[in-house]
């Protein structure tokens, strides 16, 4: 019989090779839907929302998935999760009007509700001091966004869109398969059958929860909404064609799935309020870099105009955006080591919770990327959007945190001299 440890790795090893494959999947329209959008001949904020829309189901679905996670366990709900979304895949490729796009887009959506499933499914295999580095290594399937990236371009290349779908399709139907086979029943599950909803939906008058809420929707939900966009960005900005667009765009998702580990280990040695702040720091400082637009700027002197060009090159922009990937990667890790540390016995509905908001920052952001872009026709409007939502979630996290934490440092030190 094998022994527990064993279980536990299985259970990481498995789900973590299944969400690569269920955040490949998500992600899919990244690439995809550049060709959609040219055959449709949509606008920004149609091909905002058209690449969004599995991000909405995968949002929405967290909480139910979540609950359901607590009460029946992680193993039955990973497995009919993946099997649900085989046939919508599928139909993607048969899609030839743009609401067609977004029906099969919401069915396939599904597939990103799977982080709310396995990283509660993981956690609950692994002691307390050793629960983010569990989620952390799942949590590294977050590179399914790069690994599109890398192989949809030259499927599209070679053999059309429709063939993506297609293929994913058949990925994701052997992937639930093997899942089964390499998983086992979480022991602990069965407490949560006695929880009731109401007593799982109490969690959402903790506002706790909805700080971390705000937290996740930047790391993840930002994460998300910039690796949909960031392959037609390089396209629109600098001219790339798709295969080297998506290359450059994958150096940007890569550290945001591989690195989450390390951002577990760290949350786990350092505590998660200080890898968070810090991670809000290096957001802030790339986002600000990243937001100032091409410029042509002319000065007079006295031997006449000199014209100057102010703009991020993509080798300079690329570098920016690499490090953003790694900051976003150890932030996710670290907001879900907070969830581990304050609810341990609740993991399923909390990261529901977080969860959706995250997947909502992920829906919303790129439609807001869109409509900017369409209004204002700045591309780098995009992340001056971000910059001016890590700048609140820093404010909120001052005064909420550390302002708290240093109230409670003077209480203390005003008792021992009392004593």
């Amino acid at each position: 019989m094998a022994s527990q440890q064993y279980k536990a790795w299985s259970v990481v090893t498995a789900s973590t090779i299944a969400f690569t494959v269920c955040f490949m999947i998500w992600m899919m329209f990244a690439v995809i839907g550049i060709p959609i959008k040219k055959m449709l001949d949509l606008n920004e904020t149609q091909f905002g929302i058209l690449i969004a829309t599995p991000v909405l189901t995968g949002s929405l679905i967290r909480l139910p998935l979540g609950m359901w996670t607590d009460k029946f366990g992680g193993r039955i709900v990973f497995f009919v999760l993946m099997l649900s979304t085989v046939i919508p895949i599928f139909m993607i490729s048969q899609a030839t009007q743009f609401w067609h796009f977004l029906v099969t887009g919401l069915f396939v959506g599904v597939a990103g509700g799977s982080f709310t499933v396995g990283i509660s499914y993981c956690a609950r295999w692994f002691p307390k001091n050793r629960q983010g580095t569990a989620m952390g290594i799942f949590g590294a399937g977050n590179t399914g966004a790069a690994v599109t990236k890398l192989v949809a371009p030259s499927i599209v290349v070679a053999y059309g869109w429709a063939m993506v779908p297609q293929m994913y399709a058949v990925l994701m139907l052997v992937t639930a398969i093997l899942f089964w086979f390499f998983t086992y029943t979480c022991p602990d599950h069965a407490a949560g059958k006695t929880v009731t909803m109401r007593e799982q939906l109490a969690a959402l008058k903790d506002p706790r929860v909805w700080r971390y809420s705000q937290y996740y929707s930047i790391v993840f939900g930002g994460y998300v909404a910039l690796a949909l966009w960031m392959t037609k960005y390089y396209i629109t900005e600098y001219g790339f064609d798709l295969k080297t667009a998506a290359l450059m765009a994958a150096a940007f998702s890569i550290p945001g799935g591989v690195l989450r580990a390390l951002g577990g280990y760290y949350s786990d040695k350092f505590g998660a309020h200080t890898i968070t702040w810090w991670v809000m720091l290096v957001s802030l400082t790339c986002l600000f870099l990243l937001s100032y637009p091409q410029t042509e700027l002319t000065i007079k002197t006295v031997t006449g105009p000199v014209a100057y060009h102010v703009g991020l090159g993509p080798v300079a922009f690329t570098v920016i955006m690499f490090t953003l990937g790694i900051a976003f990667a150890i932030g996710k890790a670290s907001v879900f080591k907070y969830i581990s540390d304050d609810y341990p016995h609740n993991i399923g509905v909390i990261s529901g919770i977080v969860g959706l908001a995250g997947g909502m920052g992920g829906f919303l952001l790129p439609i807001m990327f869109g409509a900017l872009v369409d209004l204002t026709g700045i591309r780098s409007s995009a992340f001056m959007l971000m910059f001016g939502v890590v700048f609140v979630s820093l404010l909120w996290m001052y005064w909420t945190e550390v302002r708290a934490r240093d109230k409670a440092a003077a209480k203390s030190r005003a008792a021992d001299i009392l004593e």
